[in-house]
């Protein structure tokens, strides 16, 4: 999957240096022998039919295609496909007529964020921990200009590339890589996202500076994340997991985050939602067959199955100096 109409952007705006160790660095992790399944996935992609769809809408359901736009044979290639790539986190999607029910529905966060941050058209755009893309998409829909999305985990970025196979965006391409892996100072992006992510970084202070150094002067931030109730200062540190996560490492209070912002040195720092996690909001399905919410609660709902408030989400816009 070529990545070159982003390199070429990123030449046009006067980031070369970084347009060539970009496509170095994808080259390399996106080599077969990174990941195990890499090769079965890989070859899984190149092998699928090559359709044009009839219309792409890019909505609360990420609809491309319909089942008029494909034989029976391609269907049940493309769904093999699917089912290879499981588990499908981040939705919801319907791909010529293939329901895929994820485990989180994603359209409801954005619909919380979306009144409360600056337009997208026209800008630039940074989704940190973007999954496969979806939220992307939504972005793309707004208007940007240009979205780079950026995770980690290879199974996330080979889903954004089969969706991807048949979209052909122009504008959003999602990178196997981390914030870490950004330049620093780039100073290149009108607004950055970092939805679900800040809990999961073993120093918070560094993830918000590092989002800072993406974003241009005045740019914005999205900062979605896990919040516990509390005091200005109180921040809970999980003995050992939370939710059955492993890698969680602090959960602030409100304004606790507010606080961190603040000596990172944003600017116009409002909270624009609060939301507990509902168990029809991230669920277990047949996309996403594991455990889910659900199993890492207590009966009532009420704590973690380690005894910690359950999951309460927090919604941050900030400005960058």
């Amino acid at each position: 999957m070529t990545y070159q109409l982003f390199y070429d952007w990123l030449g046009s705006v006067g980031q070369t240096t970084w347009q060539h160790q970009l496509a170095q660095y994808t080259t390399r992790r996106l080599s077969p022998e990174q990941h195990g399944k890499l090769p079965e996935w890989q070859a899984m992609l190149k092998a699928l039919p090559v359709i044009k769809p009839s219309e792409i809408k890019f909505d609360d359901v990420i609809q491309i295609g319909n089942a008029a736009d494909v034989d029976a044979q391609q269907r049940e290639q493309i769904l093999a496909g699917l089912k290879l790539l499981l588990p499908w986190r981040k939705g919801p999607y319907q791909l010529f007529d293939i329901e895929i029910d994820t485990e989180w529905r994603s359209d409801w966060k954005w619909q919380r964020l979306k009144p409360h941050i600056q337009p997208l058209s026209g800008r630039a755009v940074l989704d940190i921990g973007g999954g496969n893309g979806y939220h992307g998409w939504r972005m793309v829909e707004e208007g940007a200009q240009m979205v780079m999305g950026i995770d980690p985990t290879w199974l996330f970025v080979m889903q954004y590339q089969l969706m991807q196979h048949f979209i052909q965006s122009e504008r959003h391409f999602v990178f196997p890589l981390g914030i870490e892996h950004m330049p620093p100072e780039l100073a290149l992006f009108d607004t950055v996202f970092s939805m679900g992510v800040l809990y999961h970084r073993r120093s918070p202070i560094d993830h918000l500076m590092e989002c800072r150094q993406c974003l241009r002067s005045g740019g914005e931030l999205v900062l979605e994340t896990l919040v516990v109730p509390g005091e200005a200062g109180y921040a809970l540190m999980p003995e050992n997991r939370y939710a059955r996560m492993r890698n969680v490492w602090f959960i602030p209070s409100v304004d606790t985050l507010i606080q961190w912002l603040t000596r990172c040195g944003f600017q116009a720092i409002r909270c624009v939602d609060v939301s507990p996690t509902s168990l029809a909001e991230q669920r277990r399905t047949s996309w996403m067959p594991s455990q889910s919410l659900a199993d890492f609660l207590t009966e009532d709902g009420e704590l973690t199955v380690e005894g910690y408030p359950a999951p309460l989400r927090a919604i941050i816009v900030a400005n960058s100096p």
